[in-house]
């Protein structure tokens, strides 16, 4: 007789990020966790720093690697008067090019981070 115990909540994922030998454990992990989080979660600094042991400055380093790296991407939306206001993230299992002519910026995070405190009527550090 054969019993196999099956558990509920897994995730799919690609291999081809887990043996990236360009992203350190942390980029992986936090990559991870991206994919195993339900299409409706709202991604945002703060919101991961409540649902990792990870904080703050960790978890913006892990972003900054995951997009320097290709992937992920982010993009800023505007409202109906122009103004800059939430990101679109956008998470990719294997690396993509930076879109011709829009380097990634190394504010782009720390603009997250200042509107959620600014949200939030906290510091962003």
């Amino acid at each position: 007789m054969i019993r196999i115990e099956k558990n509920t909540g897994y995730t799919t994922m690609s291999n081809y990020y887990l043996w990236d030998g360009n992203l350190t454990l942390k980029a992986k992990g936090l990559l991870s966790l991206f994919l195993s989080l339900p299409a409706s979660w709202i991604y945002s600094v703060n919101g991961l720093v409540a649902i990792c042991k990870e904080g703050r400055s960790g978890i913006v380093s892990g972003l900054r690697e995951l997009e320097e790296k290709g992937y992920l991407r982010r993009e800023r939306r505007r409202d109906e008067k122009g103004m800059l206001r939430d990101n679109v993230y956008v998470i990719y299992e294997r690396p993509q090019k930076p879109k011709a002519g829009k380097p990634i910026s190394e504010n782009l995070l720390l603009d997250d981070m200042e509107a959620e405190s600014a949200a939030s009527g906290n510091q962003a550090w």
